[in-house]
């Protein structure tokens, strides 16, 4: 039984919230060890399926938790303070999941949340436009996807992997869904071997005949003239999102321990006070980022809340609007984790270099997944946008 099978109706969002903020709790009592460790996040992900986390952003009428993107990101947010890694297997693992809904309609995603919610998927992969390609091609018992995906976040855990694939035909992009079980799929390679992130679960992935079931294939990827939607389109902010809210669980993780740090150790520095003014200030700039990075999230939150209620009436220059809202965003949620992460050390002093205390895992995790989209490609955006007018791409994060 379903953490949702226990309530009569679905979940609010401050019930969430508090499974969340329990799941978080659990996941920070040995985060430090788990992270030196580096091994697989088995128990971690069955950590969130037994909270119900993994079916939240699923309607309640087909088995799921029936809460929307505002609480899905909440919800990232926090338990990626505890855990930055374990946060973005959980992100990555809502967009992707939700990834029907964007590309391939209304009646393929229902289906597909029904089979995810009963069997309580996590959900893994990448959508990203990056190198190598795998390829869709027609095979003996129909369509297989063949290559090799260089990295991918979740694969080690994940029961279905989403990817892009490029039809053999056609040269268009497609997401498609595979099954990790099945014996062509081979995951996990030196492509993991990060020095942050170590428990995102990722690594490449090699593909040999691996068979793509009818209705499998989720969408196209591509973005040219009339297609995708413009509905289609808000995956571009919606990955956005979800990366800032990692980005700021990991900003607000680090001052919030550095915090209770300082207040148990009273001082940084030899001969010094917990009131010294240095500190102080560093404490303040740096909470005022975080702050502020988070309230531009919020805003381009509630954006997105509003076009996805619009639904296929959203118009083209309103998603523009969400997804340069969501860049900025993103952009100022990155530098807040960069700047928390590397001056919190500054802060905790010269003890923050023990590797007892794991602080150094909040930067390794921040500058790892900031690594894979850095933020001068959103400040282009943002600039352009503000500049000419020109739409930003339709790009994903994950």
């Amino acid at each position: 039984m379903t953490v949702v099978d226990a309530v009569a109706e679905a979940p609010d969002r401050a019930w969430w919230l508090r499974i969340a903020g329990e799941a978080a709790d659990d996941l920070a009592t040995d985060a430090v060890i788990r992270d030196q460790a580096g091994k697989t996040p088995y128990d971690e992900v069955a950590r969130l399926r037994e909270a119900g986390l993994l079916t939240l952003l699923i309607p309640a009428e087909r088995g799921g938790g029936g809460a929307g993107w505002p609480t899905a990101c909440a919800v990232v947010r926090k338990i990626a303070a505890a855990d930055g890694a374990i946060g973005q297997v959980l992100g990555c693992h809502y967009l992707l999941s939700f990834s029907a809904r964007f590309l391939g309609g209304a009646d393929p995603a229902a289906r597909l949340e029904r089979e995810s919610a009963a069997g309580q998927w996590c959900w893994g992969g990448g959508l990203a436009a990056r190198e190598p390609r795998l390829t869709l091609t027609a095979g003996r018992d129909g369509r297989v996807v063949n290559g090799r995906q260089g990295y991918a976040t979740g694969v080690l855990v994940a029961d279905r992997l989403a990817v892009r694939a490029t039809h053999a035909d056609t040269g268009e992009p497609l997401a498609v869904l595979v099954d990790t079980a099945d014996p062509g799929v081979v995951c996990g390679g030196d492509d993991g071997d990060t020095f942050g992130q170590r428990l995102a679960a990722g690594g490449s992935v090699e593909f040999d005949a691996v068979p793509v079931e009818d209705g499998a294939v989720l969408g196209p990827l591509s973005w040219e003239e009339d297609t995708p939607s413009p509905f289609s389109g808000l995956a571009t902010p919606t990955g956005r999102l979800v990366s800032a809210q990692i980005c700021l669980g990991i900003a607000q993780g680090v001052l919030a321990e550095a915090r209770e740090y300082t207040r148990a150790v009273h001082a940084p520095w030899p001969h010094t006070s917990p009131r010294d003014p240095y500190a102080l200030t560093t404490y303040g700039e740096l909470t005022l980022a975080t702050l502020s990075a988070a309230a531009l999230a919020d805003q381009a939150l509630e954006a997105l809340d509003g076009g996805l209620a619009r639904g296929e009436d959203l118009t083209d220059d309103e998603c523009a609007e969400i997804t340069v809202l969501a860049a900025a965003a993103e952009a100022a949620a990155s530098r807040a984790a960069h700047d928390a992460t590397a001056r919190a050390l500054d802060v905790v002093g010269a003890r923050s270099a023990s590797s007892a205390y794991g602080f150094d895992r909040f930067w390794r995790n921040a500058r790892t997944h900031t690594l894979y989209d850095p933020v001068a490609h959103r400040l282009h955006e943002v600039g352009d946008y503000f500049l000419k007018g020109e739409h930003p791409p339709f790009t994903l994060p994950f």
